[in-house]
């Protein structure tokens, strides 16, 4: 296994500890600020990492780059509003990879720009960890948005479908989630995800010009 390899799967197992927490965190504040506690009574609102790792979801994102953690809680009859309060609450999970990512993409811009002259090793590894970071948290942003259970898209999408196939989603939910399993490790959907991303990573990009511009 090669040096790079080794740090990709490194910055995977640093993203289920550090990232995973900030996303489920962030759908529990999210509810919390809308009026609905329940993920912080049960402990939720936390960034812990004990508290949200699912190991399913864990092992998918080490050997493919795309995971989850444990869902958070919601209880969308306790928001003032029930459908945008749900859709706020789904959407602030993928919201904070985007912000990672963002930070994440920053820091590299400014590691490039002033190690240019003088590279060393380190400062060559520091930016492909920090390259890593940027694509795995991008990827779990637009991951989560898919329509799928235990996914946040499926939280977004069932606030607009008729109750009764609300139940029936639940009802099925367990036998989506196999499938759903089975067709990420078959690489189907790699590449309709990596187009997404790479097209996300183009409008943070031009969004973190200003780092380009300080250094011209």
């Amino acid at each position: 296994m090669t040096v790079e390899n080794v740090l990709k799967y490194g910055v995977r197992i640093l993203i289920i500890f550090m990232v995973l927490p900030i996303h489920e965190y962030a759908h529990a504040f999210a509810a919390r600020k809308l009026g609905d506690r329940t993920a912080e009574n049960m402990g939720r609102l936390s960034l812990n990492p004990i508290s949200h790792i699912d190991p399913i979801g864990a092992i998918c994102l080490v050997l493919t780059g795309f995971g989850w953690a444990k869902p958070v809680p919601v209880n969308p009859n306790r928001f003032k509003h029930i459908r945008s309060g749900s859709i706020i609450t789904a959407l602030a999970g993928p919201l904070s990879n985007i912000i990672v990512g963002y930070i994440g993409l920053v820091l590299y811009k400014f590691v490039v720009f002033i190690f240019m002259a003088e590279m060393t090793q380190t400062i060559y590894y520091v930016e492909i960890i920090l390259s890593y970071f940027v694509v795995v948290n991008l990827s779990l942003a637009i991951f989560n948005l898919l329509p799928i259970p235990p996914l946040d898209g499926s939280r977004v999408l069932t606030t607009f479908l008729p109750l009764k196939y609300q139940w029936k989603i639940q009802d099925y939910q367990m036998y989506i989630s196999l499938a759903f399993l089975v067709i990420i490790f078959s690489g189907i959907l790699d590449y309709p995800l990596n187009f997404l991303v790479n097209l996300l990573f183009s409008v943070i990009d031009f969004l973190s010009g200003w780092v380009d511009i300080i250094f011209m």
